[in-house]
Parts: C-alpha cells; structure tokens; sequence
C-alpha cells in the first residue's frame, strides 16, 4: 500500500470518527493511540474503509507511513497532553511537517505553540473542530488558524470532509496563529448561551405551565420549520420526545440536572471580560451552568427557602408565541456578543477575521448552525467596516418585531418565580444598547468621589473632578 496523506493521532471519540471520515472521502491515514490495543479494534471495525487505513503501534511507524511533507492531526485532551504529544512526535517528524491540533485548544496555548515551534522547520496549526461526534464523522465545521500556505496544503482533504451548505465546504483559514481556535471558543460560548435559553424555555413550560415533556417537544418541533430554524432547536424536540426504556418514562425526565462543561465556554466569556466586550448573555449562561453544578448547595436552599410555586403560566396561543420571539430575540443578542467580541479580537491580535466567512462555515456541521447565519454571512461581507451586528437592517426588524415578546417573556417568568439568567441578560443588554444616556455617569461620579479618577463632560473635552460636597 501507499504512504498515508495524512496522519491522526488520538483515537477518542472524535479522532476515530474523523479517521473514517478522512478515509470515506477517499484520503488514506495512518491512525495512532497510545493504547497500541484501541488502534487494533478501531481498524477492525472500520470494515470496507480498512483499505485506506494504515494502523500502527509505534510513533515512530505512524511517521513513517505518512508521505513527506507529512501533515499529521493530534486529537488528544487539551493542555498538557497537547505538549506532551507535540515534544514526542519531535523527535521523529522532518523539516516540512505539519502539527495540526484539533482539539478544544485555548487559543493562547495554540500561540505559544506556534511561537516554540518556530524556526524548527516544523510548521503548527490551531484547528477548531465542531459538530461533535456524528459531524466528525459526517462532516463538521471546519476553522483553521495559523500560516495560510499550511491551509493550501491541507485545504483539499480537509474542505472533502467538512459538511456542506447548498455545496458549499464548510471549511476555512481564518487567519494567523490562534485565530482558528479563538473562533472555536466564541462559537462555544454562543452555543452555551443557546442551550441555557432554551432551558429556560423549557423551564418556563414545565415549571411555570406545568406542561409535559412530549407537549414541550410539539412546540419546539414547530418552531423549527420557522425562525428558530437551527440544529440545537431540533435535535431540543427529539430529546424530550425520547423515552427511558428502563422506567418508562420521558428519558429528560431521569436525567440529572448537573450541565458539564469542558472550559471553552468560560474561555469566552474570560476572553469578552479581557477585551473589555459586553457578552453577558454568554457568561450568564457560563454561570448558570456552574450553579447547576451546585446540586447540594441548591437543595438545602430550597428546604430553606421553600419548594418553587406551583404552576401558574396560562400557556395559550399568545403566550406560544412569545416564547418563541423571546427566544429569536436572545437568540440574536447572544450572537450579536459573540461576533462583537470576535471583532474585537481580531484587531487586537492582527488577524483580520473574515466575519462574513465565519458566518458561512457556521451553517452547516456545527452545533449552532441556524437559518439566520446566512444573513449574517451576507451582512459582514456587504460592508468594509461592518456595523454591530444589532445595528445591520436585517437583524434591527427582528429585534424591533421580537423584543417586546422577550421583555414580557422575562417579566412573567420573574413574577412566577421562575429562573431565567440568560433570557434576562438578553433584554437587559438589549435595553442597555440601545439607550443613548445611561447612568454611567453617576458611577464616574462616584469613582472620582472616592479615587480622583476624572471624568468627561458632557460640554467640553479633557480630564475634570468634581468639587464634592464632604460630610
């Protein structure tokens, strides 16, 4: 048999399904784990894909059967195994070989490792990867950071195995250094902020109209044929419709209400604080994902508190339909903080992020693919200097005609006791953004009150204090 084209280490979840992914498309790979026997039972499963599959048991035999200039991708756990992997797979690689790491990398350590391998002959890219197990297989959403003629050469096989959109290869360089896995971590953080919201959804029907887990999914498989057309908002229907075959009952409803999570959604919203980008909606989500963590702490203040009311939401037509536009418009804001903060991002870092095409590989593979990234796509990609994504025309008539929904939406879940952190920090930030004289004002006051800290006036330019008053 020929030498591989590429080569893929780490045979988790992720990376088996890639390699077969990577085969299907008619690439041969060479596959290695570390664990010699989970190498031999993934090539024995791989059935007719076998034939461009090359196992191996060393390191050294993985390199080997790659053709020079070998691109090899690393799918192992994020931080130390990433070095670990990188300084082992060193002492065999060449001059003109490819490290591509395709893990859920923070981008800083991906700059690091850019900025070590530098001047090794060795060339690093930061790859983000979504779509979770059935993408990697099928086909994900592909973001690719680092040198652009690294893409060129990877370019082929990887726009073969990333899903499609109306043909389209869901696959793209981003930019330089970190810049692929930067995207990575916001579109997590967005996909976080779209899991909480619906929920609290959720919760606003179970708990607040005492609804059914099946009656639940009826809604939400109806409103993906329309607005909230998206992959989270399907695959939300299927879950509740699901049953337990061990008790019988609706499988969501054995489930324990502890959220994991694996550290990219608090990149994001760490990285949004750091840059000074308002992305509350996606760090609310962050923190509500903790506090579902907090199961014991949670019952104690219940047994101290009392037990939640009982239902008392009328969920009627108009109610519906509320809902619905309340989640379109939170929808729209986490988006919109998500896009911000990578704007922001790639004018700190020099990247030049093409926003429009980061759109465009987020419509299909990924987990947050949506009907509305298209119009986003076509937003950022009609304008030089593109405005905030609440201030492009399209998306100002969504918030105009689905706002009112939200605001009323938080309202009665508040006045029902009902919890909605995200849904909340949605509207609030809509409120805020829109208002043209807040009352920061008053806070500049008192930071110059207790610190000297100046401040500007609203009629002239330059630094000034105030003459306080002292009691």
């Amino acid at each position: 048999m020929t030498k591989a084209q590429i080569g893929l280490f780490g045979l988790g979840t992720m990376g088996s399904n890639l390699a077969l992914n990577i085969a299907e498309k008619g690439h041969a790979v060479a596959v290695y784990n570390r664990t010699a026997e989970k190498t031999g039972t993934f090539f024995e499963n791989a059935g007719d894909l076998r034939e461009r599959i090359v196992p191996c048991a060393t390191l050294a035999e993985f390199v080997k059967q790659i053709k020079p200039p070998r691109p090899i991708i690393l799918m192992v756990q994020a931080g130390k195994a990433v070095d670990e992997q990188i300084a082992a797979l060193r002492e065999h690689l060449d001059a003109g070989d490819m490290i591509i790491d395709a893990g859920n990398a923070n981008f800083r350590d991906t700059i690091r490792r850019y900025t070590e391998l530098e001047g090794s002959g060795l060339t690093f890219v930061g790859m983000g990867v979504s779509g979770g197990e059935d993408g990697a297989r099928h086909g994900p959403s592909i973001m690719v950071g680092g040198p652009e003629e690294a893409w060129i050469r990877i370019q082929p096989i990887l726009e073969d195995i990333a899903a499609r959109f109306h043909g389209e290869p869901c696959a793209a360089w981003l930019g330089p250094g970190g810049a692929g896995h930067f995207v990575k971590t916001i579109h997590n953080g967005i996909e976080y902020a779209d899991m909480q919201m619906i929920a609290e959804i959720y919760g606003i029907l179970r708990d607040g109209a005492g609804m059914a887990p099946g009656e639940i999914a009826d809604i939400f498989e109806r409103w993906n044929a329309g607005p909230l057309d998206s992959y989270l908002v399907e695959i939300t229907a299927t879950v509740l419709r699901t049953r337990d075959a061990a008790s019988g009952k609706a499988l969501v409803d054995v489930i324990a209400d502890q959220a994991g999570q694996k550290g990219t959604g608090r990149w994001a919203a760490v990285e949004a604080q750091l840059m000074g980008v308002p992305a509350t909606t996606i760090e609310t989500a962050v923190a509500a994902r903790s506090l579902s963590a907090e199961k014991d702490l949670r019952l104690a203040a219940e047994k101290a508190y009392g037990a939640p009311a009982a239902p008392s939401i009328t969920a009627d037509a108009a109610f519906i339909d509320d809902l619905e536009n309340a989640l379109l418009a939170a929808k729209v804001a986490a988006y919109a903080q998500g896009f911000a903060v990578m704007e922001e991002a790639s004018s700190e870092f020099r990247w030049n992020l093409p926003l429009g095409m980061v759109a465009r590989i987020w419509r299909a593979g990924c987990i947050i693919r949506s009907q509305f990234l298209s119009e986003i796509a076509t937003a950022y990609e009609a304008s030089a200097e593109p405005a905030h994504l609440l201030l492009l025309p399209a998306f100002m008539k969504t918030m105009s005609g689905a706002s009112p929904s939200l605001r009323r939406v938080v309202a009665r879940a508040v006045e029902a006791g009902l919890p909605v952190p995200a849904l909340g920090a949605a509207v609030t930030y809509f409120d805020a953004f829109r208002q043209g004289r807040g009352t920061a004002n008053l806070i500049q006051g008192q930071r110059d009150f207790f610190g000297a800290h100046g401040f500007d006036r609203i009629d002239g330019s330059g630094e000034h204090h105030g003459h306080w008053l002292r009691t």
